[in-house]
C-alpha cells in the first residue's frame, strides 16, 4: 500500500489535517476537524482505504494526548520538535492549513526532528516534580510580595540576610506583637505571610512524595548514580531522571549537551569562526538544576559525610567518575573565572558536568514502568 503522510496542526478545539500521498506534489487534502475522538477516529478510517498513515504534529500545550490515541487506534503518529522545523527566511504568510502542509512536506521529506514520547506513568511523575519547582518559584515571589510590602512601610530588615535565619522569622513576628502594623496593614500582613506558608507546606508535602516516588524500581538505579556527584540530590536527580529518561537514547555527551542547550551557538563563515553564548534551545529544568549544581563544585573537591553515604554501595566507577568531576570543574572554575564573568565559567562547568554524568548513565537499564510492562 501507498504511504499517506498527514501533518497535523493540533489546537485545543480544532486539528486541521494535510494528507500528502508519498507521490503527490501537493497534499490532497487539507480539512479543519474538531478535535475529538470519534470525528478523528472516523476521518483517519476512511483514509486507510487509500494507504498506511503516518502522521505528525508538533508538540505544543496540547501535549502527547492524540499520539496516544493515534497509536492505539492502530496508526504510526510521531511528536516533532517545533524548535528544529525548517523555516523559509522569506515566508510571510502563515496560518494553520499552510502549517499542516508545510509538516506533511517536511516529514515526507524526513527533515523533522523526533521527541521521545513518555508513557502515561513517566508523565505524570515529571510533572509532579515540575509542579514542585513551580511552587519554589511561588514561594520566591511571595517573598517578594511580603518584602516590597514592608519597604513601603519602611520596615526593612537590616540584621543579616533575610528568609534564611530563625531571628528574620522572630523578627516578622515581632511587627504584629509590638503594635508596628495595625489596622489594614495587619491585615494585608497576614494575608501575605498565610499565602507564603502555604506554599512553603504543599512544596514540602511534594518533597516528602517525591522522596517516596525516588525509591520505586524504576527510578531507584538512576537516583542513586545521580546522588554520588556532588550537589545533586533527591530532588535534582528526580529531574534529571524524568525529563531526561533513557540516557542510552544519546550516542555522545555533545548530544545531551545539545538537548539541554547548554552547547554555544555559532555564526561562522568562511575563514571567520564566531561563537557566541549558549543556544538555550534544549531542556530548560534539566539546564537549570545543572547550572545550580555546578556552582557547589566551585569549591576545593572534597567528600563531605553526606556524599559518603550517598555513595555508599555505589559501583566504583560511578564514584572514581563523582570525584573526577569534582577535580575537573574545581580546576575549570578557577581557570576561566580570573578571566571571563562568574556565570559563564559557571555555564562552562555545567556543560562539563553533563559528560560526567552521561558516563555513568549510559550502561544504565532502566526498568518498565507496570504500564510499560502491562
Amino acid at each position: 500500500m501507498s504511504i499517506l503522510f498527514c501533518g497535523m496542526d493540533v489546537h485545543k478545539d480544532t486539528v486541521v489535517v494535510a494528507v500528502l500521498p508519498e507521490a503527490a506534489a501537493e497534499p490532497t487534502k487539507v480539512v479543519r476537524l474538531m478535535n475529538d475522538d470519534r470525528k478523528l477516529k472516523r476521518f483517519f478510517q476512511r483514509l486507510t482505504n487509500d494507504g498506511q498513515i503516518h502522521a505528525c504534529y508538533e508538540a505544543s500545550g496540547s501535549g502527547y494526548v492524540l499520539q496516544r490515541r493515534m497509536s492505539g487506534w492502530g496508526y504510526a503518529c510521531e511528536v516533532v520538535a517545533p524548535s528544529l522545523t525548517p523555516q523559509r527566511p522569506g515566508q510571510r504568510r502563515k496560518h494553520d492549513k499552510r502549517d499542516a502542509s508545510q509538516l506533511a512536506h517536511l516529514y515526507r521529506a524526513g527533515e523533522l526532528v523526533t521527541i521521545r514520547v513518555p508513557d502515561e506513568a513517566d508523565e505524570r511523575v515529571r510533572d509532579l516534580v515540575r509542579c514542585r519547582q513551580t511552587l519554589q518559584r511561588e514561594i520566591l515571589k511571595s517573598r517578594q510580595y511580603l518584602g516590597w510590602f514592608l519597604t513601603r512601610r519602611g520596615l526593612v530588615y537590616r540584621q543579616g540576610t533575610p528568609w534564611r535565619t530563625r531571628k528574620h522569622e522572630r523578627w516578622l513576628r515581632a511587627l504584629l506583637d509590638d503594635g508596628t502594623l495595625e489596622g489594614e496593614d495587619a491585615e494585608v500582613f497576614n494575608t501575605y505571610l498565610a499565602l507564603l506558608n502555604f506554599k512553603i507546606q504543599q512544596r514540602d508535602e511534594l518533597d516528602r512524595r517525591i522522596e517516596e516516588i525516588a525509591l520505586l524500581p524504576h527510578y531507584a538505579a538512576a537516583v542513586s548514580r545521580l546522588r554520588c556527584f556532588r550537589g545533586i540530590d533527591t530532588l535534582t536527580a528526580m529531574v534529571l531522571a524524568t525529563e531526561i529518561g533513557d540516557f542510552r537514547r544519546f550516542e555522545r555527551p555533545s548530544q545531551l549537551a545539545a538537548y539541554l542547550g547548554l552547547v554555544p551557538s555559532e555564526h561562522s563563515s568562511g575563514s571567520r569562526e564566531r561563537k557566541g553564548p549558549i543556544t538555550k534551545g534544549g531542556n530548560s529544568f534539566c539546564r537549570h538544576v545543572l547550572v545550580q549544581t555546578a556552582w557547589h563544585c566551585r569549591y576545593r573537591p572534597h567528600v563531605s559525610k553526606v556524599l559518603r553515604a550517598r555513595q555508599q554501595g555505589q559501583p566504583a566507577d560511578v564514584i572514581a567518575h563523582a570525584w573526577k568531576a569534582q577535580l575537573r570543574l574545581y580546576r575549570l572554575y578557577h581557570r576561566l573565572a580570573y578571566k571571563k564573568p562568574h556565570q559563564v565559567a559557571i555555564v562552562a562547568m555545567a556543560r562539563e558536568l553533563v559528560g560526567f554524568i552521561w558516563a555513568v548513565m549510559r550502561h544504565l537499564d532502566v526498568p518498565a514502568t507496570d504500564q510499560q510492562a502491562a
